[in-house]
């Protein structure tokens, strides 16, 4: 940190002569490295207790437990305790507003026998979750010739349509 080359401590020297005295100058490097002693030893002290510390606190027990938070699946670990079977997911996948769809295999048929007509359901088909009694029934067709003219074919045409009596 402190790089000092000769010329610098000669200098250094040379200054605290003449400030100090060679009278009080052996004292004053006495002092000095006494100082620099004590500043060593707080420093070797002082990383020994950091290292104290490290070893009592565990650091590398704190490391393992916060890569183990980051790799931790919340949302799977959720579907795992709510859902296990999935069926609240596959319940979900489907369209409940869509008819189901089935594929039959076709079987082959023998020879002497006669087609089958499958039985058409009557009224509309119900969502699996929608009870079959809560859907309406469809409405009868209308007669497809009406009596009367509708009201917006105009009376010249209605009157041609209609016997003279």
């Amino acid at each position: 940190m402190f790089d000092f080359a000769w010329s610098e401590i000669l200098l250094i020297g040379v200054v605290a002569l003449i400030a100090i005295g060679p009278k009080d100058m052996p004292a004053a490097i006495r002092a000095v490295s006494g100082m620099m002693k004590k500043a060593r030893r707080m420093a070797s002290e002082f990383q020994t207790h950091v290292d104290e510390m490290v070893r009592e606190a565990d650091l590398g027990d704190v490391k393992k437990a916060l890569t183990d938070i980051q790799r931790m699946d919340v949302p799977g670990a959720w579907e795992k305790h709510i859902d296990p079977d999935h069926t609240i997911r596959n319940a979900f996948q489907d369209n409940p507003l869509e008819a189901p769809t089935v594929t039959a295999t076709p079987e082959p048929e023998p020879a002497a026998a006669k087609p089958v007509a499958l039985a058409e359901p009557e009224g509309p088909q119900a969502p699996a979750f929608i009870p079959p009694g809560l859907v309406p029934k469809p409405a009868p067709p209308v007669a497809a010739v009406p009596e009367e003219a509708p009201a917006f074919i105009p009376p010249q045409a209605a009157l041609q349509r209609r016997p003279r009596a």
